[in-house]
């Protein structure tokens, strides 16, 4: 049987620093969202990738995917959203099967009232710590990363797409 491979000391104190960020970090989000927009952040995200949709609209699965979510989680999001106005629910026109979600003309004007001050917060939280080869360096690590973690790109920020 082989020996563990243990991380170094610097190794681990990395890690628990990122363990630290990744935990502190949907907090601090969702509490400016739910504070200043009555949303938490898997919505705001949600109303986020339908907005650079094509057509502002997704299928259920494409959805899923982009936001990491299950289904059935998705489909109870979608659910609120849609009575608060936000997104509506459609048959795909492609595939009867599959229901389509599209951003409505309320979701895109809460997205666009909501934004700046979730910037602000992604700003004061994370960017503005950061100087610009900080900020490179951090993109590209995390690039480095997600190629492990997602290597089909399933959530759809790997493979140099660029900013989003």
């Amino acid at each position: 049987m082989t020996e563990p491979r243990w991380l170094t000391a610097e190794q681990l104190e990395a890690w628990k620093r990122l363990v630290a960020v990744v935990e502190l970090l949907p907090g601090i989000l969702d509490s400016q969202l739910q504070r200043d927009a009555d949303l938490t952040h898997f919505e705001y995200y949600t109303l986020a990738m339908l907005s650079e949709s094509e057509g502002r609209t997704l299928r259920m699965t494409a959805l899923a995917a982009q936001t990491n979510a299950t289904l059935p989680r998705l489909s109870h999001v979608v659910s609120r959203l849609e009575k608060r106005g936000l997104i509506e629910r459609m048959p795909c026109p492609e595939d009867r099967r599959a229901t389509n979600v599209r951003l409505t003309e309320a979701g895109w004007e809460k997205l666009v009232e909501t934004a700046p001050g979730h910037v602000a917060t992604v700003q004061d939280a994370v960017i503005g710590a950061l100087d610009e080869r900080d900020v490179s360096d951090l993109a590209r690590i995390a690039e480095r990363v997600l190629s492990r973690i997602d290597p089909d790109s399933v959530f759809g920020i790997t493979g140099h797409r660029g900013p989003r």
